[in-house]
C-alpha cells in the first residue's frame, strides 16, 4: 500500500455525507476489531485493485454484538478513535463508521448495496474477508455480495483468512490469548502490541506514597486482559515511548474497586499526565492479580514486580 497518510483520515458517520473528493473509493468492509492482520490484508486487497483510489474503510459503531447483545461484558480490542487511528495508519483516508441501530440492522442486503455502498459512496471496488455477513438477519454473504456489487459495476476481491500455525487469525482468537494472559500472542496476531488508550484519572494517590506514583486509566469498553502485573510500554502525549510496569485489576489488598483500573508506573518519568490521553501497551504478564498482607507486603511486591518488568524490557 502507499505510505501512511500524513492527515488522520475522515470520520463519516451518515454515508449521505461522504466528502465529494472521497467518493468513488475502494472499499474494505468489515467490524475490523482490533485491525489485526487479516484485516489488514483486507484493506491491501481493496487498495491494490484501484491503487489511484482513496482507500476507505466501512465498520459499524457499535459492534452489531454490542447492540444485539448489550449485557455481554465488554469484549472490544478498539473503540472507535483508537480504530480510526490504526487504519490511518495503515492508508485508509475515510473511516464510514455506519451507527447500528434498530433501523440500520433491518435493512436489507440489497439495500445495503444500493443505498450505502452505491448511491452513498460511489464505490469503484470492495473487499471483504471470507466470513462477512451483512444485511437483515445477516442475509448477505460474500458470494451475493459479488452478485449486488456486479450488477452495479462494482467489482469485489474476497480474501482469504491470513492464519499461523494455530490457524486463521480472528478478533476472537486475539481476545482468549489476552484474557489467557498472553499478550505475546495477540502482538503476533495483530502486528503490534495490544494497548489500552484513555484519559489518565485520578487516583488515590497511594502508589505516591509506596513511592511509585501511577498514572491510572479505566479498562471501561476495553475488553478486560488477564488481571495482574505485566511489562508495557506507554505511548505519552508527545508521541514518546516509555517503559513501565502495570497492574489491571481491581485492588484487592486494597478494598476492592468497583471497576477494572489500570495502574501503571511509568519508569524515568515525571510530569502531569491527569486528563491527558495515553496508550498503554501490553508486553508481557508477569504474575496474577494478588491480594497481600498489608502494605509492607505490597511495597516489596511492587519493588519486586518493577525489577521484572525492567528485566524483560531490556
Amino acid at each position: 500500500m502507499n505510505a501512511p497518510p500524513v492527515a488522520a483520515p475522515v470520520l463519516v458517520t451518515d454515508w449521505r455525507a461522504v466528502p465529494a473528493h472521497l467518493r468513488g473509493a475502494t472499499v474494505a468492509l468489515g467490524n475490523m476489531d482490533g485491525v489485526h492482520r487479516g484485516h489488514l490484508a483486507v484493506l491491501r486487497a481493496a487498495h491494490a485493485a484501484r491503487p489511484a483510489a482513496p482507500l476507505a474503510a466501512l465498520t459499524f459503531e457499535p459492534h452489531p454484538r454490542e447492540h444485539f447483545r448489550p449485557d455481554d461484558p465488554p469484549f472490544r480490542l478498539t473503540l472507535l478513535p483508537e480504530k480510526v487511528r490504526v487504519l490511518g495508519e495503515a492508508g485508509v483516508s475515510l473511516v464510514l463508521a455506519i451507527p447500528f441501530d434498530e433501523g440500520f440492522a433491518a435493512t436489507t442486503a440489497e439495500a445495503f448495496v444500493e443505498e450505502v455502498l452505491h448511491q452513498g459512496l460511489g464505490a469503484q471496488h470492495l473487499s471483504c474477508g471470507t466470513d462477512f455477513a451483512f444485511g437483515h438477519r445477516r442475509g448477505g454473504d460474500a458470494a451475493v455480495l459479488g452478485d449486488l456489487a456486479e450488477a452495479r459495476g462494482i467489482g469485489l476481491t474476497v480474501v482469504p483468512p491470513v492464519a499461523d500455525a494455530q490457524g486463521p487469525i480472528s478478533s476472537t482468537r486475539i481476545r482468549r490469548a489476552l484474557q489467557d494472559g498472553y499478550p505475546e500472542r495477540a502482538t503476533a496476531m495483530l502486528g503490534r502490541p495490544w494497548e489500552v488508550c484513555g484519559p489518565v484519572v485520578h487516583g488515590d494517590k497511594l502508589g505516591r506514597v509506596l513511592g511509585w506514583p501511577t498514572a491510572n486509566l479505566w479498562i471501561g469498553r476495553h475488553l478486560e486482559p488477564a488481571r495482574g502485573v505485566y511489562a508495557v510500554t506507554v505511548a505519552l502525549p508527545d508521541g514518546t515511548e516509555k517503559k513501565g510496569v502495570a497492574n489491571i485489576g481491581r485492588r484487592p489488598t486494597l478494598g476492592g474497586d468497583p471497576q477494572t483500573r489500570l495502574e501503571v508506573f511509568i519508569f524515568d518519568f515525571s510530569g502531569d499526565l491527569y486528563d491527558r490521553q495515553i496508550r498503554v501497551r501490553l508486553v508481557h504478564f508477569l504474575r496474577p492479580d494478588a491480594k497481600f498482607d498489608g502494605l509492607e507486603a505490597l511495597k516489596v511486591a511492587i519493588a519486586q514486580d518493577e525489577a521484572n518488568a525492567r528485566a524483560v524490557l531490556g
